[in-house]
């Protein structure tokens, strides 16, 4: 099931913007401290690193991902999750605009 609201957040009005501006997100925390971030992937191949584990879910749109260390690209669309370890980095594929919920872990 995919998440549409996300309810008792306080929300960072100041957009994260990376790769010139392919991605887009905004950062949230629950009131029980729980970070995410709340944005989208417009069409591009993008390198993501990661500090913290995160589990990407995807809300709208679809992609294309590769864990670090592996050669097989997965497919993920509305209501998919995938999980990223801490410390680091997967491969990224966006031919329509990706909508996605990043949960940090």
């Amino acid at each position: 099931m995919t998440t549409s609201t996300i309810a008792q957040a306080e929300i960072s009005t100041q957009a994260n913007v990376y790769f010139d501006g392919k991605c887009v997100s905004h950062s949230i925390t629950l009131a029980d401290g729980t970070k995410k971030s709340v944005g989208v992937v417009l069409p591009s191949q993008l390198t993501f690193k990661t500090g913290a584990a995160e589990i990407m879910e995807c809300v709208a749109g679809a992609c294309e991902y590769k864990l670090a260390g592996s050669d097989n690209w997965l497919s993920s669309g509305p209501g998919d999750k995938f999980s990223v370890p801490a410390n680091s980095s997967f491969d990224i594929k966006v031919a329509q605009a990706y909508h996605y919920i990043c949960h940090f872990g």
